[in-house]
């Protein structure tokens, strides 16, 4: 299933508290960069820090049932 951005942006402001984390999960599934390095770099944030931040957020997938990129 194709979510529209607003619908992604909806699901990330109620379930991520961390408004690092809902910038970087925003571009994560909303841009679908190359890389995670590639993320790191337009957030302007260590690499680390992206992977961590989608380790932690892995449960929204929950809310996104059928995500299609």
């Amino acid at each position: 299933m194709r979510y529209s951005k607003t619908q992604i942006l909806e699901v990330l402001d109620e379930y991520v508290y961390r408004e690092q984390d809902r910038m970087i999960m925003a571009r994560y599934l909303t841009n679908r960069p190359t890389s995670y390095e590639a993320l790191a770099e337009k957030c302007g944030v260590s690499l680390s820090t992206v992977a961590r931040a989608i380790d932690h957020n892995s449960f929204i997938w929950k809310y996104l049932p059928d995500f299609e990129w």
